[in-house]
């Protein structure tokens, strides 16, 4: 493959302005394409837009294929009649040159549950068809991330080995159980994850008509306390309980002289191969 010699930045969308403590995938992030573009740079680089967890941070995320919601951009969820001016009105000040991720995870996840109110009140029957659809195309990872968020809050947000164990080993009527006690709280991050793709897909779809190239990032391993590890267990080395019998890091370098235990589960290749790593 021929690569064309080109230039860009990197600049991770939390970093974008705006009045709602965090950057995110609206307006700014659309004026920030533009100025790329009249800058004559093709390339926009960023880090993973997966939920982060444990820090806040983008590598130890709580799902391998999940986008972070606290990237919904309100602003555009005000012109898709899901927020109204009112639902804004409350906005806390929140600092200009950092990001205080407390109150503003706390922000957002209640403009998301007003948005999620307004959808099942007076949502349009377009928007429930998308969302039906992009239920149907992404249930091969959208089903078990919900269901494991909406355990994992209902635990107090606690790693899921610590889960009663019924439900850190999947049992199947455990789970029924507690799906059908809480629909709710499942189908609140399944629209979360809906809103978000939606606003990331049209967000990329501009980038790439206005010649410019994103560069992605994933982290090498997927984190430990993830819905890809609690559901898919035979893939990692893991004991019975769930506990991992091997995990990743790096040795002592120039960075570290003591080296860093990340404490990511291995992958079991030889399981991945098995299954076309699929």
């Amino acid at each position: 493959m021929k690569f064309t010699r080109s230039s860009g930045i990197i600049l991770h969308p939390t970093s974008l302005p705006g009045p709602d403590g965090i950057g995110d995938l609206g307006p700014e992030a659309y004026r920030w394409v533009s100025f790329l573009k009249g800058c004559g740079f093709g390339l926009w680089q960023m880090l993973p837009l997966s939920p982060t967890g444990y820090g806040d941070s983008p590598y130890q995320s709580f799902s391998a294929f999940a986008g972070n919601p606290y990237l919904v951009s309100p602003a555009l969820l005000l012109e898709d009649d899901l927020l109204t001016a009112d639902d804004l009105s409350d906005r806390p000040e929140f600092p200009t040159g950092r990001v205080d991720f407390g109150p503003v995870i706390q922000w957002k996840l209640k403009l998301l549950d007003r948005a999620f109110a307004h959808f099942r009140g007076s949502g349009s029957a377009e928007l429930k068809r998308e969302l039906a659809h992009f239920q149907a195309s992404e249930a091969h990872w959208l089903d078990d991330f919900a269901l494991f968020m909406a355990i994992k809050e209902a635990q107090g947000m606690v790693s899921w080995d610590n889960w009663p164990k019924p439900l850190r080993n999947r049992d199947k009527k455990a789970l029924e159980a507690f799906q059908a006690e809480n629909p709710d709280a499942v189908e609140r991050h399944i629209f979360r994850q809906f809103l978000f793709f939606r606003q990331w897909s049209r967000l990329h779809e501009y980038t790439n008509a206005q010649g410019i190239k994103i560069i992605g990032d994933i982290p090498i391993f997927v984190a430990f306390d993830s819905a890809d590890a609690w559901s898919h267990r035979e893939l990692f080395f893991m004991d019975k309980e769930g506990k991992p019998t091997f995990v990743a890091g790096v040795p002592p370098d120039y960075f570290s002289p003591t080296g860093q235990l990340w404490g990511n589960p291995i992958y079991r290749w030889d399981v991945h191969q098995s299954s076309g790593y699929t």
